[in-house]
């Protein structure tokens, strides 16, 4: 199964752009490698609002949410994740709002930092988040016309949750799923066991279209999160081919299966295999000299 990305968008900075009924996209003007042309906000629902991750924390990106909020009422402001691209301007936003909010919970590791360990990704954590509401998986949050149903899909961070907007078949994917690229998996902060247990959540779902995080809605969504895992599939048996071959580093690895790559992405390539070596320990597919880490050195098992 072939994984076609789409990378076609237009961002329209400061613009409120539907995107369903009911529902208009604001893109944030902070485009980066991991952001692509920057972080999508949501606002859900006619007279009373919900907003969807509000972003980070950008004077112009909250003049845009007020300006299509146009002073109607916000009820709940939903986080998908505690990444300082989509949860920093929660505080600002609700106390011009004194909407609630909503997440899974505060910032936290998939799994505790080992002696020495350093989080490559605690930078990009929003730490000072701490939701109102937490809510489970399947929790309903009922707006005046509209009705948000939790579906936690952990694995590219911890705390990370999609949003399905009832009765319309929408997802609001964040970026567990994404048309333009692949979601990064960075332990300490996410897991790749996780990840796959999610995608494979989702394809048990029939959700019509995904509006993710980033980038424009993906089609065809089973089908696209198919490819996901298939791609992530394909990425560990690469892995463990350089394992078989003698390759006993994580650099070693990424200079192998990554050679078509800019070098400049290496580090984010070296968290990917990392993940996904965590996962094969984990498994009793591989071995590793101690507990899994970046310098650690693995092998098969044979």
């Amino acid at each position: 199964m072939s994984l076609d990305f789409d990378t076609r968008f237009d961002p329209a900075y400061g613009q409120a752009v539907p995107v369903a009924d009911g529902v208009v996209r604001i893109t944030a003007n902070n485009p980066s490698a991991f952001t692509f042309h920057g972080t999508n906000s949501y606002i859900i629902g006619t007279d009373t609002l919900a907003v969807l991750d509000p972003g980070p924390n950008d004077d112009a990106h909250l003049e845009a949410l007020v300006r299509a909020i146009a002073g109607r009422p916000v009820s709940h402001i939903f986080v998908s994740h505690t990444h300082r691209d989509h949860s920093p301007l929660a505080a600002r936003l609700k106390e011009l709002t004194g909407a609630v909010t909503v997440a899974e919970g505060p910032h936290r590791s998939a799994r505790p930092l080992r002696i020495g360990e350093v989080a490559p990704l605690d930078a990009s954590s929003d730490t000072d988040f701490a939701p109102d509401l937490t809510v489970a998986d399947g929790q309903i949050v009922d707006g005046d016309d509209w009705r948000m149903r939790t579906v936690l899909t952990p694995g590219h961070a911890a705390n990370h949750a999609a949003f399905a907007l009832e009765g319309s078949g929408i997802l609001f994917s964040a970026d567990h799923v994404m048309a333009w690229s692949t979601s990064i998996v960075a332990p300490p902060d996410g897991a790749m066991s996780d990840y796959m247990a999610s995608l494979d959540k989702l394809i048990e779902r029939d959700d019509s279209t995904y509006l993710p995080g980033h980038g424009g809605p993906v089609a065809a969504p089973q089908t696209f999160v198919r490819g996901l895992k298939e791609h992530r599939k394909m990425r560990e048996a690469a892995i463990l081919e350089r394992l078989a071959a003698g390759d006993s580093s994580i650099p070693d690895i990424v200079r192998a299966i990554y050679r078509n790559t800019d070098p400049s992405l290496y580090g984010a390539a070296g968290l990917s295999v990392l993940a996904h070596l965590e996962d094969l320990v984990g498994r009793g597919q591989a071995v590793s000299n101690e507990a899994p880490a970046i310098d650690s050195v693995y092998s098969l098992v044979k």
